[in-house]
Order: C-alpha cells, then structure tokens, then sequence
C-alpha cells in the first residue's frame, strides 16, 4: 500500500521529481461575491436621510447548492467489470466494477472542459447490511486507489467489506486520471540515481511537464480533488462521505472536511498531515523523524549475528551513513551492470524504514550483502520499487503526480534568503547524516521553485465546521508522518479523537490489530473509540 506524504523523503526520490505543478483560481477556497448597491433612503427633503445598513452580499453557492454543477452531481456512474489484467495472474481483476466520473476541469468555470476521474468499487458482501460506500485514498501523492482496490479486492476482508461497498479511485494526475508522466525512462533512470543532480533538473521538468499537460497543471491540486471527492459521493448516492485516508490522503480528508462540513460522515485519517506546517517544515520534521528510525534500527541491528554495522550501538548509524555515502566515490556494479550509487542505496535504506520492526531483518540482510559482499543488486532493487521502476526499466504512470500535486498545494511556501539560510541549518541539526549527502534535495522535496503555476493555496490550521467525530491514528515511531503531526491535526480537528500505535513504521491500520477492530468497529457502527486509546503493533511472525 502505497501511504507516503512524500514518495520517498529521501534525495533519491527527490532527484527524480524536481518541480511541480501549481492550481489556478479553482484551487482556492474563496468563494466568488458581487458588489452591493446601498439601499434606498428615506426622509423629507428637510431631514437628514436615515442610514440604511448594506446589505450582505449572498455568497456564490458551492457544491451541490451551485446549480451549475448540478449535472455532475446528479450524474449516474455506469459500471462495468473491470478488464482482468493477464500480468497480474494471481487476481482477478474482473470480479470488481470499474467506471469513469465526469468532473469540471475548473469549478470556477464548469460549463468549460471537463475531465473524467476513473473509479473502482467493489459491492459490499452483505448487501442487506449495507452501510453505503467507503472511499480510499492509499496516500502519497500519486497512490493510485483504483489500483488499491483492484490488485487486492480481498484488502478488507472483514467487517469493511461486508458492509460497504469499497470505491477506491484516481485522483487529478494519477493513474487512470489525467496521468502524469513528464520524463522518457532513460532520463528517468538518470535522474533517480545520480549522485549530483544537474542543476537545470528543476527546468528540464518544467518544460517537459508544460509541454505535455500545460492544460490540465494549473487545475491539478488537492483541493480540487476533495471537491471531486464530493462529486463521486453523491454519484455514488451517499448522502455523507465515509473516507479512510491514508498519510497524505489524511490531507485530501481534512480538506475535504475543510470544504463540506456538513458532508462528513464516518471519516478515518490514518498517518496524519498537519496541514498547517508548509512543506519544507514537514520535510524538516519528516526527516529528524527518518533519522530517529535510523538510528533505531542500527542500534537493533547491533545486537543481531550477523550484523554488517557492528557491535556498537552508538557508532552504528554513523557506520551505515559513512558507507552510503562513500559510494559516491565508489558504487557498487549489480549483475544487471547499473550501479548502486549513493543516492539509491540511501533511497533503499530509507524506504526500509517505512516498515515496522519486522521488517528490519530483510534490510539488514540487503545492507549486509553490500557492506561485507560489495553486491549492490538488493539494495538497489528496493530503491527501483521506491522509484516506481519495473524489472524491464519502465516507470510507473503518473511519475510526476507526487510533485505537480505537492507543489499545487504550497507554491508560494518556498523560503528564500535568510528564512532559505534558516531551513537548512534547522534540517542539518535535525537530520545529520541523512541530509548531509545532499541538504538542498532534503529542503526542496520536491522543488516548487521553476514552475511556471501559481496558486493562493497556502500551509493552514483546517477549520471545520463538522458535527461529525473524525477518527486520526498516530503510530509513535512513524517516521514519514511523525506522531506529534497526528496530535496537531486532532486539535485542529476540534471533533476529532486521536487513536494511538505504539510502535515502528507507517500508518496504523496495517500493523495492529487493535486500530483494525476499532477503525472497523467507528465506521460500521458508528462508535467512536474512546479518547487516550492507545493499541499495540501486531506480534512478530
């Protein structure tokens, strides 16, 4: 399951997604008002006219109430079995229904071009029972719901998919959706894995991405997306939206809330956004959190036989750091003749630690066969999963989401100057040895600064309105969205209960079985878990 914020908060994820795209006035939050005349006064001709308040300008409707978008919310989805994919021979795709939604490119005009946002579902096993509809967003940006739903329609075995429908679908720029792919493989391969990243990368991505989506770029933005989101809930014929969100998709949620308080029905926010704090402070935040993971997991490798980084707990970390970076001098060939370079072994490592502690053992294993045997071909095949990469070289669709997006919803947050100056010391006091292989790729992840779109989203508290409970899951040692972001958005909230894993890795849901049965447990039933719950990880296998 896809669940990062950023896709891989490390510099070789970066290195492969300079720049982004920027919303235009649809990605906005104001609402358009007219200019009222003064009312008429009265009185004689020998008296003072009596003041006569201005009346409040009536707010353009939004949403469902806009009767302009009434075609798209009244709008019927035509659902079909999905086309089985022959290269994934373990699932049948088929047994899940596909469809397309037709949305406004641009809500501030939505008699103009339209684009079509393509969906999954897969109906609920007691339909008798039904609750209504769960939409999923798996996280990123760039996580593909559609794909989550179906390359594993059985994900939610359970309570879940008894009694709701699971819809999972792409979001503006992903997958089926408008998808966004700016760069040719080669230079792709390239950029992913280069040790000194060019220094016109930024603009080589800019243009391309101009070139080929320059229409669809300034409308590409989260915002937009919730609003799509709410399209598909009526489509669907709920008349509130049940949504469990993942990492990022906490974001598209509380957004979502943000727009259509009253909307909000059953809604999971699993691995929490602050959306308060611009996106270099999360990257700062997100990396001391990345590099506290690290040292974690060398001083657990160090009571370990074998382990390629010592017996020393303290030196550990610094070990691993110093041999990943010494590839930068001198990588590593793999069998297939690409090298492991430092920026995808940091990226191999990294993506490592989006795991819980179970998963330490396999990461140790690929850092020791490099360390002690100088064959890269492990670690570099976790950075090409990282990257999206397949065997044969050709990267994923949609390439070019997580930065269009990200870069969509703060724009106009890139520090310069002295606030510039300030960021990167704050991230090497913070981050150390993750970030001194290349502090400017920690800062910018990714860089908003060449793009030609611009947009008036900005970093804020998220106010809603809502009467309903929101239910944030916080994992103590998540590393890509560190805990204390969870206990923020919960107080933004105000509504809201925070539900707590102790425990390594991302996200909650996956790793105990306690969040399990109380996100099940709220969104069936309706009962909210108490507040100060807190659940344990899962057991080692």
């Amino acid at each position: 399951m896809i669940t990062r914020f950023s896709r891989g908060a490390l510099p070789a994820a970066v290195a492969a997604a300079l720049l982004a795209g920027c919303t235009s006035s649809a990605g906005t939050t104001g609402a358009a008002t007219g200019t009222a005349s003064p009312a008429a006064t009265t009185g004689t001709p020998s008296a003072a006219p009596t003041p006569t308040a201005t009346p409040t300008p009536t707010p353009k409707p939004t949403g469902e109430a806009d009767p302009a978008l009434k075609p798209f919310y009244g709008q019927q989805i035509a659902w079909a079995p999905c086309a089985d994919d022959p290269a994934t021979d373990k699932v049948d795709e088929s047994t899940v229904q596909c469809g397309r939604l037709k949305v406004p490119l641009d809500y501030a005009h939505p008699a103009g071009d339209t684009l079509e946002v393509a969906v999954v579902r897969n109906p609920a096993v007691k339909q008798d029972q039904r609750v209504g509809s769960l939409l999923l967003n798996p996280g990123g940006p760039g996580g593909s719901g559609v794909a989550m739903v179906k390359r594993n329609p059985t994900r939610f075995e359970g309570p879940l998919h008894d009694r709701f429908d699971t819809v999972g679908f792409d979001p503006r720029g992903v997958g089926e959706t408008t998808p966004l792919s700016c760069l040719d493989d080669r230079t792709r391969d390239e950029w992913s894995t280069t040790d000194a990243p060019g220094a016109d990368h930024g603009k080589v991505l800019a243009d391309a991405c101009q070139a080929k989506y320059g229409k669809v770029l300034p409308f590409v933005g989260t915002r937009n997306t919730a609003r799509d989101m709410d399209v598909l809930r009526a489509a669907l014929g709920d008349k509130k939206l049940n949504y469990l969100g993942m990492s990022y998709g906490t974001y598209l949620g509380s957004l979502y809330a943000e727009e259509f308080p009253d909307r909000v029905g059953r809604v999971v926010l699993d691995g929490a956004v602050d959306p308060s704090v611009p996106l270099v402070q999360h990257n700062i935040a997100q990396y001391a959190a990345f590099e506290r993971s690290l040292k974690a997991f060398a001083a657990d490798c160090t009571g370990k036989n074998p382990c390629p980084l010592g017996k020393d707990p303290d030196k550990a970390a610094d070990k691993l750091a110093d041999f990943l970076d010494g590839l930068k001098e001198k990588p590593l060939t793999t069998a297939s003749g690409r090298k492991l370079t430092a920026n995808a072994a940091w990226t191999a490592v990294i993506d490592g630690l989006y795991g819980d502690e179970q998963g330490w053992e396999s990461l140790r294993n690929d850092i020791g066969w490099a360390m002690l045997r100088d064959k890269g071909d492990y670690l570099l095949a976790r950075a090409d999963s990282a990257n999206n990469r397949d065997k044969d070289g050709r990267y994923a669709v949609s390439a070019d989401a997580y930065t269009a997006i990200h870069c969509a919803d703060g724009a106009t947050d890139v520090p310069t100057g002295e606030a510039l100056q300030a960021a990167y010391a704050e991230m090497a006091a913070k981050a150390p040895l993750l970030t001194r292989h290349e502090p400017s790729l920690a800062v910018f992840d990714p860089d908003c600064r060449a793009w030609p779109f611009r947009s008036t989203e900005k970093a804020h508290p998220i106010v809603s309105k809502s009467d309903a409970t929101i239910v944030v899951v916080g994992s103590t040692g998540d590393a890509a969205t560190p805990y204390a972001s969870a206990e923020k958005l919960t107080a933004q909230l105000g509504k809201a209960v925070l539900l707590t894993r102790e425990g390594e890795g991302h996200t909650g849901y996956g790793w105990s079985a306690c969040i399990r049965t109380a996100v099940d447990t709220y969104l069936v039933d309706g009962t909210v878990p108490a507040a100060g719950t807190r659940c344990a990880s899962d057991p080692a296998q």
